[in-house]
């Protein structure tokens, strides 16, 4: 970390998923930065509090249970504790409070000024609990905060009482606190009382959704509809609203305008001809993925939001310890089908240095992004039905095939791994947006221009000739393995700046259905874009990235040509 100290530090500690992050915005505004702790492949957040007459820094730690450096993280948060901060604000879980605690006492024993915030009292009222707050207090010697920080409510006056404990006169560290689960427990017990039966309706459904039966429907069932209404909303959202926006309105006015600026030639062409950037670079991004990504994301905030991802862990980890895993790996899995980034990158809570380039690998083979897929249904939904099912099913299939390979071939053990279970809890709507707003400003600004640059250099070698000359260099095995056009020698070129773009270019092209499917199956395996190589190359090392470059290259050739050949002997 940068040591500019002429600011109080303040540390942002807290368990993962308790609200911490919401606390960090509010509190810091848009003075946000990330980084990566020295040493480490650790993210840690930094920004500046502004408190009344003066202002702190304030780092958002990286979510912890404990601090016996069983991790990277936990040992990211030691170091951190270890300079020694002005103040650390313990953010705890009310849904799960006793290892809240069981933290906060052991930072406790590290005597440095801290408060406790209480987060999520709202969702501990709903399901039956009460927290008394001034016992609690006591007991800690500590100010104690109840919050909720999606609301808001209670940081104002947080932020007051953090100015308040960075003042001099004030600035005192409780004695050392008794660490043990059992003064955790008794903290516990003695804070916390239940006004009812504990067991509710959403309490009985989520239990249910992680037995064997009914567990099983009801993931069946949510998978379905996942599904249907990625693929519905999608649908309409492009052919209804963005198709007759795009191709009714805008690309026409383009050409125009274009035409009457700019006299026929090569600068025209690449910018308005058959693979124009300011036309194709506009209608693939926005029509053709755009409604896909956002249903999808969509569908992944609810799943995340109602607390039923790691449900669906716990139903799917028999069928992942077949292959090596557990069923914390869904939550990058699942990721992974929006973007291999973030998947990749949360493998860092996985157990296991294996788990860990087991997942990586998996998601950079045959899990393909939301732009893929959206690539996908473009080009086979209105076509063939069937094989876009048959590209779905190949792809669960190698999935499960890698990780068989992967657990038998990579060393390491498969140590056992603890689920933390969230309530079942209606999403909010203004989550929801949130969420969705980021996500979508992600892909816009991630995505499209890779894609419309992809497009620009299509356009290039099109109106060059080179486009012949490339087809022409790659026949043998464009054309003679895979059976494909000459033309399709492009997309592989435009694959490596983004993976839908190996299979967008298809669309324009006359393939028939087998044809249409080896595409498909070579864009599914084929290499990861220039971001996934760096983010692997960061997360692991040159050796793990090359090899990921070469599996999933040769993956895409070999897997399309056979399907090619076999293929052409029942057609």
């Amino acid at each position: 970390m940068a040591a500019d100290r002429e600011l109080p530090l303040i540390l942002l500690i807290g368990p993962p998923n308790v609200g911490k992050s919401v606390i960090f915005n509010q509190l810091s505004g848009m003075s946000v930065g990330m980084a990566n702790y020295p040493g480490t492949t650790v993210d840690y957040t930094e920004g500046v509090v502004e408190l009344p007459g003066s202002s702190a820094r304030l780092i958002d730690v990286p979510g912890i249970y404990s601090l016996e450096a069983s991790s990277e993280a936990e040992e990211v948060a030691i170091r951190m504790l270890d300079q020694q901060p002005d103040l650390v604000v313990c953010v705890c879980d009310g849904l799960h409070l006793e290892s809240s605690i069981y933290l906060t006492l052991q930072i406790l024993q590290r005597e440095l000024p801290t408060l406790v915030v209480v987060n999520r009292v709202d969702l501990l009222t709903e399901t039956g609990g009460r927290l008394d707050r001034k016992f609690l207090q006591e007991e800690l010697d500590i100010p104690v905060m109840p919050t909720v920080a999606t609301t808001g409510k209670g940081l104002n006056r947080l932020r007051q009482t953090i100015n308040k404990a960075l003042e001099p006169e004030d600035r005192r560290v409780q004695e050392r606190a008794e660490l043990s689960w059992a003064a955790a427990e008794r903290i516990h017990n003695r804070v916390l009382s239940r006004q009812g039966p504990v067991s509710n309706v959403r309490q009985r459904i989520g239990d249910a959704a992680m037995r064997p039966w009914p567990g099983v429907l009801i993931m069946l069932a949510m998978l379905t509809v996942v599904f249907a209404s990625v693929v519905g909303l999608g649908m309409a959202l492009r052919n209804f609203i963005l198709l007759p926006i795009v191709r009714g309105g805008l690309i026409p006015a383009i050409v125009a305008l274009v035409q009457h600026l700019i006299p026929p030639g090569l600068v025209r062409e690449v910018m308005v001809g058959e693979y124009g950037f300011l036309t194709k670079g506009l209608e693939w991004p926005f029509t053709l993925v755009m409604p896909y990504v956002l249903s999808f994301y969509l569908a992944l905030s609810l799943l995340e939001d109602s607390g039923y991802m790691p449900r669906l862990g716990v139903m799917l980890d028999g069928l992942f310890s077949k292959i090596g895993l557990s069923g914390t790996a869904v939550v990058p899995m699942l990721l992974g089908y929006g973007c291999a980034i973030p998947a990749i990158m949360s493998t860092r809570t996985l157990s296991s240095h294996k788990h860990r380039r087991m997942v990586a690998l998996m998601v950079s083979l045959s899990v393909p992004c939301v732009a893929q897929t959206g690539a996908f249904i473009s080009l086979l939904a209105a076509r063939s039905p069937g094989a876009l099912i048959f590209v779905a099913m190949f792809s669960a299939g190698a999935l499960i095939a890698a990780g068989i390979v992967l657990s038998r071939l990579l060393p390491g053990e498969h140590p056992d791994t603890v689920m933390e279970i969230p309530e079942l809890l209606l999403p909010r709507s203004s989550d929801i947006g949130k969420k969705l707003w980021m996500r979508s400003r992600h892909y816009l600004g991630d995505a499209v221009l890779p894609v419309i640059a992809g497009v620009a250099v299509a356009a290039v070698l099109y109106e060059t000739g080179l486009m012949t000359q490339l087809g022409e260099i790659l026949r043998p095995l464009v054309s003679g393995w895979l059976r494909l056009p000459k033309d399709a020698a492009v997309p592989l070129l435009l694959g490596i700046f983004r993976r839908e773009l190996t299979v967008l270019p298809l669309l324009d092209m006359q393939l028939d259905t087998l044809q249409l499917t080896v595409g498909s199956i070579v864009g599914l395996f084929y290499v990861p874009c220039v971001a996934v190589l760096g983010i692997l190359l960061r997360e692991f090392n040159y050796l793990f990235a090359s090899a990921v470059l070469l599996v999933t290259t040769s993956s895409a050739f070999l897997m399309g040509g056979m399907i090619a050949h076999i293929g052409a002997l029942f057609l």
